[in-house]
């Protein structure tokens, strides 16, 4: 009876216990540190063909840890997109982490906080500071994780994109930006991954789906500038990544040009690869052939940022 019982409740550790895939998830914030408005009570899953979240009010970040004996110094912060309005939740998130757990990358998923209106004004600070304190809660974890504190970066697909980029440029207003001076850790990013990305909301081909969304419809110019990334590149912008099609009618790929132009402007590194065909929004890419690899390209320059 004692070996039986020994044996069942080895089956229940061993089903309890998570062989791979997500590890821990970590509250970013205290709930009274949350300004919550009422029509936000409650977050909304949609899970018709994948995972869509709206209506996230309390940020958080899934952590999904490597082997040890495959784990690789650096990691990733996923910034999933949707156009402020949803996070497409494991197709830009869960998917792609568990991915990178397969080159040995720390990736940690960030569901971060979507722009709603509390007394008639939208703070649409709310995203950047919940990836700055992402990178920051990340690089405090460092020596638990058995990663660099030096080696951690962000990236991000669509509006995600948008956000991960802003994270690149604005980490310098980080004395600025409420709840972040919290955590004696610095908010830089060390290199920036950037998937079909929204970056500017003040040229002509700006995303205004995802700019309403953050900043309202009457947002001001001055409003539109701050969250238009190629306006603030500087020779301490992180290194940077870009993947973007060039039949992309959502997010057209002048966004990650232009960008990119910035960077070579000032001195920093940076790779970039358009494909002719994709569209907007293809994911890991895995329905289309020519798009399949791409994953590989990222992790390649990513394990070069070692």
């Amino acid at each position: 009876m004692k070996r039986i019982a020994i044996s069942v409740l080895m089956v229940i550790q061993f089903m309890m216990t998570p062989l791979w895939g997500q590890n821990e998830t970590i509250t970013l914030w205290e709930k009274d540190q949350l300004v919550i408005s009422k029509d936000y009570e409650g977050e909304i899953h949609d899970t018709t063909d994948l995972i869509r979240i709206r209506k996230v009010t309390n940020p958080i970040m899934d952590v999904y840890l490597p082997s040890i004996k495959n784990r690789k110094k650096l990691a990733v912060v996923i910034c999933p997109g949707g156009g402020y309005r949803h996070l497409a939740w494991n197709s830009e998130g869960g998917d792609f982490a568990k991915l990178l757990n397969a080159q040995g990358i720390t990736a940690i998923v960030l569901k971060y906080r979507l722009p709603y209106e509390v007394d008639g004004v939208i703070d649409d600070t709310m995203p950047l500071r919940d990836a700055l304190r992402a990178i920051q809660i990340t690089r405090s974890n460092a020596d638990k994780w058995n990663i660099s504190g030096t080696k951690v970066g962000i990236m991000g697909f669509s509006a995600g994109g948008h956000l991960a980029v802003s994270a690149g440029v604005h980490y310098v207003d980080q004395d600025k930006l409420q709840g972040l001076d919290e955590i004696n850790q610095p908010s830089r990013p060390d290199f920036l991954g950037l998937i079909y990305p929204v970056v500017s909301f003040s040229k002509s081909y700006a995303h205004s789906g995802s700019r309403n969304n953050l900043l309202g419809k009457n947002a001001s110019q001055e409003k539109m500038d701050y969250h238009s990334a190629e306006k603030h590149v500087t020779e301490d912008t992180p290194p940077t990544f870009f993947l973007h099609a060039s039949d992309d009618k959502s997010v057209p790929v002048s966004h990650s040009i232009d960008f990119y132009q910035e960077l070579i402007a000032n001195n920093v590194s940076a790779e970039m690869h358009i494909y002719p065909k994709g569209g907007h929004g293809f994911g890991l890419g895995f329905k289309d052939e020519h798009l399949q690899k791409w994953p590989n390209l990222l992790v390649e320059w990513m394990l070069l940022q070692e």
